[in-house]
């Protein structure tokens, strides 16, 4: 997922506010087309499926990806020359991802992480860039890899994945490209490139940025094989590895509410494309899904104490201020 992050401050347009909406429409949409298709039942089965040592494997994997990420956000702001402490990094990705898989749009948790991190150093701006580039790398590392590996799986027998694969690239570069023809977008791609130049200027950084991209992506296809082994669907590595990128591509969509619907719609073309069944797909996909939302629960646990602490500080400065 890669997102523009408002800066603070600035008026929030009206089309802006509604767009996280229109997006989390979208998803259920999705998710309502695949329960009139399926009916209920995969994704009762999915759920049913999650079980202690399934949820145990997924909270180390979660541990993993968000000790990898919050290292990939650290290395990328030190380069902006923005200060950020270890437990501070991993504490604010918990909850960043939690706000992502709760609320609508999907970027919420990255919009307060990049603002929080700013605000704490009055350097918004530089913060939303670091915030910025670090998703975005991510973006690009999980897409390149999962063409990567893809293409070493086989691309005769799997051609159609590397086609919907190669087609996500495309529609992201001709995005891009129509953003361009605008003068006002060209002058402010340019400017933040300049800028965010910087940051991946030495080998050291790239090579960080991409190591630890890809300990997240394989964080996650390994919890998805979990949620495939807790389903009970039997599979060879290379229908699995497959349907796990597929999935994973899905769920990083800025849509639904915690990747719901897509997900399960990518998991189910996945799993039929390989022999394996579109309902297998839904029922592993919907298993994967509850399982990031229980992996992510320190995220949880961080935002109730972030909240208690704001509670309070008003109550503390007004006890000061009456002795």
């Amino acid at each position: 997922m890669s997102a523009a992050i408002p800066h603070s401050g600035r008026a929030v347009r009206p089309a802006a506010r509604w767009q996280p909406w229109a997006r989390a429409a979208a998803g259920l949409a999705i998710l309502a087309a695949i329960l009139a298709v399926t009916g209920a039942e995969p994704f009762l089965r999915g759920i049913a499926s999650v079980s202690a040592p399934a949820i145990a494997a997924a909270a180390l994997l979660a541990a993993a990806a968000t000790a990898a990420a919050a290292w990939r956000w650290r290395v990328l702001a030190g380069r902006l020359g923005l200060r950020l402490g270890w437990g501070q990094s991993v504490a604010a990705y918990y909850r960043s991802q939690f706000l992502n898989t709760v609320l609508p749009g999907g970027v919420v948790g990255d919009v307060e992480r990049a603002i929080t991190h700013g605000r704490r150093l009055d350097r918004v701006a530089q913060a939303t860039r670091a915030v910025v580039a670090e998703r975005t790398a991510g973006q690009v590392v999980q897409l390149a890899l999962a063409i990567v590996v893809v293409a070493a799986i086989g691309f005769a027998a799997y051609a159609p994945a590397m086609a919907v694969l190669l087609g996500s690239l495309g529609v992201v570069v001709a995005l891009a490209a129509i953003g361009m023809l605008s003068g006002r977008v060209r002058r402010a791609v340019v400017r933040e490139l300049g800028i965010l130049r910087e940051a991946f200027r030495t080998v050291g950084t790239v090579l960080a940025v991409v190591a630890a991209s890809v300990i997240v992506v394989t964080a996650h296809v390994l919890t998805f094989v979990v949620a495939c082994a807790a389903t009970g669907v039997v599979a060879s590595p290379e229908q699995m590895t497959l349907a796990a990128i597929a999935a994973v591509l899905a769920s990083s969509l800025p849509l639904g509410i915690g990747g719901w619907g897509p997900r399960e719609g990518a998991a189910a073309w996945a799993f039929s494309a390989v022999g394996l069944g579109a309902t297998a797909g839904i029922t592993a996909a919907t298993a994967y899904g509850v399982l990031v939302m229980i992996a992510l629960a320190p995220g949880a646990l961080i935002v109730a104490a972030s909240l208690l602490r704001r509670r309070h500080v008003p109550t503390d400065a007004g006890r000061r201020a009456t002795t």
